[in-house]
């Protein structure tokens, strides 16, 4: 038997891991107008920007987000290193964002800490519209001061992101989570409440853990059964309820609409008082676009200091989906402003020379490859939707210019070649 293989065999085509999305064009261009856009908000109000590590220790996670959620207990991806240290994929953000400000002592200086960051983040679920085991965020975190106005900053930098998109058909959920003054009695009214029904084993579980987890349990059937379950925003005290009164009035003086939902759970633990989430029915069950709230004693929690701190965390590829619910185009359809046409092996030469200029002076070009006559090279012109063509032949070269199209004005102009740059620097810069 030939050990070649035969023409007509084919070698075994790969396919994305299931549930993660590639954003290939022309829909990376939408997926970086939304992930910019929220980037550049955030910008705007002042955070600076953090790298962080694609994997930290896996305690880190367990003990900042909490063993009781199912982002710890059934979604982390974890897995041993070489030095059969435990590691994990960053499911969340703010975690490793607190490591960083603990490890490098940024909040020894001026107060609050303003940090915005972007990237992948990794959880094990069950993949279907919307949900991914690859999701991309882009996130901000204000840590060092326990104010409402900061809560509000947060909240309508968050409402600003999404409209500054174009996107309008989303609803704001806000409620209070209280904290460690009012919290525990809370607790212990909710499980007594709990513990009367007839609850199976592991939600029992999940009530001896943390009860405020059954409350956020999707099955129809807990839902009927805690339907008249205590809520956390009728038991606040009175520190609690002036911060949430606070927060809501300065929202309400900005113009930012908000519904509040006394039911809202947040599925990571250390969120404490104000807490939000951005909802877009267009959607359907995967609904949340993004959402966030305050996270006071997560830092000491950590092995920091006592600072409180409050952020956020928004879902490009939700939004993205929110978009194409709502008909908005965002991304720019050209992909370079100048595409060049070269007609000949001389002609490519002193082209690859003026392309090298053009981009040195700050004009997005590129040039047909290949060889192509004309009718083809002018095909890739069209698909880049440049604004404008040059093309470069033998008689321009004898004449020393070069055809410059205006694909808009369908006007030519004849350019010296030693101008052409600086004549469309006029044009476009």
């Amino acid at each position: 038997m030939s050990q070649n293989k035969s023409k007509s065999e084919k070698l075994q085509s790969f396919a994305a891991p299931k549930g993660v999305p590639d954003y290939a064009p022309p829909k990376s261009a939408a997926f970086l107008a939304v992930r910019d856009a929220f980037v550049d908000q955030a910008h705007k109000a002042g955070f600076e920007h953090i790298e962080l590590p694609i994997f930290e220790d896996t305690g880190l996670f367990a003990r900042g987000v909490g063993e009781s959620t199912d982002v710890v207990s059934k979604e982390m991806y974890t897995f041993a290193d070489r030095g059969e240290r435990s590691v994990t994929l960053r499911p969340e953000g703010t975690a490793g964002v607190m490591r960083a400000v603990i490890e490098h002592s940024l909040d020894r200086g001026q107060l609050p800490v303003k940090l915005n960051y972007a990237g992948p983040f990794f959880r094990y679920e069950r993949p279907q519209a919307g949900r991914y085991r690859q999701l991309q965020q882009v996130g901000v975190e204000a840590i060092g001061v326990d104010d409402p106005a900061l809560d509000a900053e947060i909240i309508a930098l968050a409402d600003r992101s999404y409209r500054s998109l174009g996107l309008k058909d989303f609803r704001l959920e806000l409620t209070s989570l209280g904290d460690g003054s009012c919290r525990p009695e809370y607790r212990q009214k909710l499980q007594d409440f709990l513990f009367a029904l007839p609850l199976d084993e592991e939600t029992r579980k999940r009530a001896e853990i943390n009860p405020l987890r059954v409350l956020d349990d999707k099955r129809p059937e807990v839902q009927e059964m805690t339907a008249d379950a205590p809520l956390m925003l009728d038991h606040l005290d009175a520190e609690c309820r002036e911060h949430f009164e606070t927060v809501t009035g300065l929202l309400d003086d900005m113009g930012v609409p908000y519904v509040i939902n006394p039911r809202m759970v947040r599925g990571l633990d250390y969120y404490t008082k104000t807490c939000f989430e951005f909802v877009h029915d267009g959607l359907g069950a995967q609904s949340g676009i993004g959402g966030g709230g305050r996270y006071d004693g997560l830092m000491a929690q950590l092995g920091g200091q006592d600072l409180s701190g409050i952020g956020y965390g928004l879902g490009v590829d939700r939004t993205m989906l929110a978009l194409e619910a709502e008909g908005v185009t965002v991304g720019a359809e050209r992909r370079v402003d100048v595409y060049g046409v070269p007609l000949g092996k001389d002609a490519k030469k002193a082209l690859a020379g003026i392309v090298n200029k053009l981009r040195a002076a700050g004009i997005s070009t590129d040039m047909s490859y290949g060889d192509r006559g004309l009718k083809g090279a002018m095909k890739g012109a069209d698909r880049s939707n440049a604004l404008y063509t040059l093309v470069l032949g033998e008689q321009e070269l004898e004449n020393n210019t070069i055809a410059v199209k205006d694909m808009r004005a369908h006007e030519q102009h004849d350019v010296a070649l030693d101008e052409v740059v600086a004549f469309l620097q006029g044009k476009l810069v």
